[in-house]
């Protein structure tokens, strides 16, 4: 393929990305505004999930059967069932919530109040009882009261996305919440090959496709007790995960060795 027409493929990937996303929002945006109506609380925020995991479920697999990326998404499968959790991932990029909502059926995020109020996404929020991140007093007791109800809340140690490599500085919100909840903190190591979507990274521009990500699971923390030494620990194992990192794509003969290597660090 000459280098005009891959990046000709290039943008036609990208522009139908943003399109297949937007239609997908916009309908279940609709249809999250009806069921908010009929359905009550439980029932909306059990329905207000599944919607969101099978909506972007669908846009990744559409997207991958093209050739836009290749995924490996399956450890995250295990947290399933699992209870109450906090789940800390690092954040390189706008993909990482979708990659992981897609496959949990209990996802609560956290979201601004800006995004609460777009109509893309709005709607589905609601309906999800997604969490508001307007201050640390507020995302810790909404955060608590979603947890207790068994949900996994999705929250990133670095609040945004990385700005510095490989990741930029950590705030106390995870060891809040899970102080204040009581629950452990599942971190999860998102690895990927491109700076896509990434912070200071230009919507508009063009990466190499296709591209490549990939979720493992890391250490299983304890509810902490002191919130700024958790904090600073988290930083420091994160740090020290992704400095080692193996590249992308990981051969074929390292994959099952690693995937039991992260459920035994697990706890």
């Amino acid at each position: 393929m000459t280098a005009f027409l891959r990046a000709s493929w290039g943008t036609l990937l990208m522009a139908l990305g943003a399109v297949l996303f937007v239609l997908i929002a916009f309908i279940w945006a609709l249809m999250a505004l009806v069921l908010s109506l009929i359905l009550p609380a439980r029932s909306g925020r059990k329905a207000g999930r599944y919607g969101a995991m099978w909506g972007f479920r669908i846009f990744l697999t559409v997207m991958e059967a093209i050739g836009a990326w290749e995924l490996d998404l399956g450890e995250i499968d295990t947290l399933r069932g699992e209870g109450a959790l906090v789940i800390a991932p690092n954040h390189p990029c706008l993909l990482d919530a979708v990659l992981i909502v897609s496959r949990l059926p209990d996802a609560v995020c956290v979201m601004k109040r800006s995004l609460l109020g777009n109509f893309l996404l709005g709607p589905a929020a609601r309906l999800a009882r997604y969490v508001r991140n307007d201050s640390l007093l507020r995302l810790v007791t909404s955060s608590g009261a979603e947890l207790r109800d068994g949900g996994q809340l999705l929250l990133f140690p670095e609040a945004t996305r990385s700005v510095a490599h490989p990741t930029g500085p950590f705030t106390d919100a995870v060891g809040a919440v899970a102080r204040r909840a009581s629950v452990p903190v599942q971190t999860l190591i998102i690895e990927a090959d491109s700076a896509f979507l990434g912070k200071g990274v230009s919507l508009v521009a063009r990466p190499s496709f296709p591209l490549h990500y990939r979720v493992r699971l890391g250490r299983r923390f304890e509810a902490p007790t002191d919130v700024r030494a958790f904090t600073a620990e988290l930083e420091r194992y994160f740090a020290r995960e992704l400095a080692v990192s193996p590249p992308w794509p990981m051969p074929a003969s390292d994959k099952a060795a690693a995937v039991e290597g992260a459920r035994q660090i697990r706890g």
